[in-house]
């Protein structure tokens, strides 16, 4: 069965698994005497390499879920910000070489319109694009997800999971998947057992208010280190200490289920230099308020809420207010029109853009992607393929192709033009290189499935698809393509046509993959 994110939001709040800004009041008495924070990383008896399998069995059903998404500009955007945390982290001695190598630091988005995020064990970061879509800026996303960082790095999940001294981590997944399962559909009787142990064991496992305040310490630091303004903790912590009294109709889950405490909003308001200024959010970078306006459009995709960013845009809406609200609602509309079917409605809301006042060239940027994605989508392949090749990433003194490799907006979506334009060759060849450099890129993987089959490369095919099923955890249909791979290796050498060196892939990758799957049996 499919899990829904926001169901693996509430759970792992209700568990204890899920990292928030603030603590509830029941919660587990600190290790350390009162008033003292914990030691730093102190780990326990969960050793690292069994959370980071824990972590994949939440992970593997989260990657399953239909709100699971992989947008490749808000993807993009969020490692923007992630990768100078981790390397902050490394810096700073947070983030060990152990858990450094042993943990998967990946942030994996999903469609909730609620304003939330969350830890998983073993390096897994859940981001709802409603928060993306509610932050003011850079700096105030970054400060939620260096929180989140702090509680992996100081192995709070750990710490608090080896509390459970007469549960085995395999039966803390299983309680968490199986409560899961239950919150999806209340006639799963067997889920609901299940469900109910993970329920009764929150008093044990919630995150302690030392760990909370360890995490806003620590991640206010590393906040610091990788350059963003430590202002942003302020500003969102001010925006939910307001929200927790305005607001309780279930869209804030930090607040819900981990109030703020005065203390907290205090420790972090005095760590502002004195007579500094937090950032006006009016005054958001146009690149963050199109992205902001992408994250809600895709977040939300029911036809009226489509409809209702074309409200956004008549003619007195657009004359007013600043640059980047303008954008945002141009943007916003332009995509929403897309998702309507009317492409050239759509492509009217980009031309605006193009009007707008706009010097931020990373906005620039992101306007012409938009503009390219809306014309593939209206089916003209070969203006695609120019309006991506005239954006090109380059960088003097280096190819091309090179540069290219660091753009996964630009070059998912271009690959998706060549092929459209009758030039697989291409794409497969862009996306070779991609995948040796990110071999965990599911989309990259799926793609040159693609393009291998418009080449009739059917065992490349075959073997690019279970590529794509190992990314995302799914050992037993990676096997089973593997198998198929296997199969067509048999007929090709019976024809004397087979591929040996991508035999010999298919063979090592399948024998790793069944690997993979005796461990999880191993597990369970």
């Amino acid at each position: 069965m499919k899990l829904p994110l926001s169901a693996i939001a509430t759970v792992l709040v209700a568990s204890g698994l899920s990292t928030g800004w603030a603590q509830t009041p029941t919660s587990v008495a600190p290790s350390a005497s009162a008033g003292q924070l914990p030691t730093l990383g102190s780990g326990g008896e969960m050793n690292s390499s069994a959370e980071r399998r824990l972590g994949e069995r939440i992970a593997r059903e989260l990657y399953r879920d239909p709100d699971y998404i992989d947008d490749p500009v808000l993807v993009d955007y969020v490692q923007g910000i992630w990768q100078p945390l981790l390397a902050a982290a490394r810096a700073r001695g947070d983030l060990s070489d152990e858990l450094d190598q042993r943990f998967a630091w990946e942030v994996m988005l999903g469609r909730d319109r609620s304003i939330n995020a969350f830890a998983l064990p073993g390096g897994y970061l859940g981001l709802h694009l409603g928060l993306v879509g509610a932050v003011s800026s850079r700096d105030e996303l970054a400060s939620v997800l260096a929180h989140e960082l702090s509680h992996v790095t100081q192995r709070h999940i750990s710490r608090l999971i080896t509390k459970q001294s007469q549960q085995a981590p395999w039966l803390m997944g299983a309680m968490i998947l199986g409560a899961l399962v239950a919150a999806k559909n209340p006639n799963a009787a067997n889920a609901v057992i299940v469900g109910g142990q993970a329920v009764a064991a929150q008093s044990q496992l919630n995150f302690s208010r030392d760990m909370e305040r360890e995490a806003d310490r620590v991640g206010h630091g590393i906040l610091i280190q990788a350059g963003f303004d430590p202002s942003g903790f302020v500003t969102m912590f001010d925006k939910l200490g307001q929200s927790s009294r305005l607001n309780d109709n279930g869209a804030f889950p930090y607040l819900r289920s981990h109030p703020l405490t005065t203390e907290r909003l205090a420790d972090m308001q005095s760590r502002v230099p004195p007579g500094a200024r937090a950032p006006d959010g009016a005054s958001q970078s146009v690149s963050h308020a199109v992205l902001s306006a992408r994250a809600r459009v895709l977040s939300n995709t029911a036809v009226d809420a489509q409809r209702a960013w074309l409200t956004l845009v008549n003619p007195l809406a657009t004359e007013k207010g600043p640059v980047s609200v303008q954008a945002a609602n141009l943007y916003g509309a332009a995509l929403a029109a897309s998702k309507l079917q009317d492409p050239a409605l759509a492509l009217s809301y980009v031309q605006q853009l193009g009007r707008l006042p706009i010097s931020d060239p990373a906005a620039v940027r992101l306007i012409e992607l938009l503009r390219a994605e809306l014309v593939l989508a209206q089916g003209d392949a070969a203006k695609a393929v120019a309006l991506l090749t005239n954006m090109a990433p380059r960088q003097s003194g280096t190819p091309a192709t090179a540069t290219a490799l660091a753009d996964r907006p630009w070059l998912m979506l271009s690959t998706q033009a060549w092929m459209a334009a009758g030039q697989a060759a291409l794409a497969a060849e862009r996306l070779q290189e991609w995948v040796v450099l990110h071999p965990r890129d599911a989309q990259a993987w799926t793609l040159l499935s693609g393009a291998y089959a418009a080449q009739g490369q059917t065992l490349r095919s075959v073997r690019a698809s279970a590529e794509a099923k190992v990314a995302v955890l799914d050992y037993e249909a990676a096997l089973d393509r593997f198998n198929a791979a296997q199969a067509l290796v048999r007929d090709g050498v019976r024809a004397s046509g087979v591929d040996h060196v991508e035999a010999s892939i298919v063979d090592t990758r399948r024998r790793e993959v069944q690997l993979l799957l005796k461990e999880q049996a191993l597990e369970r």
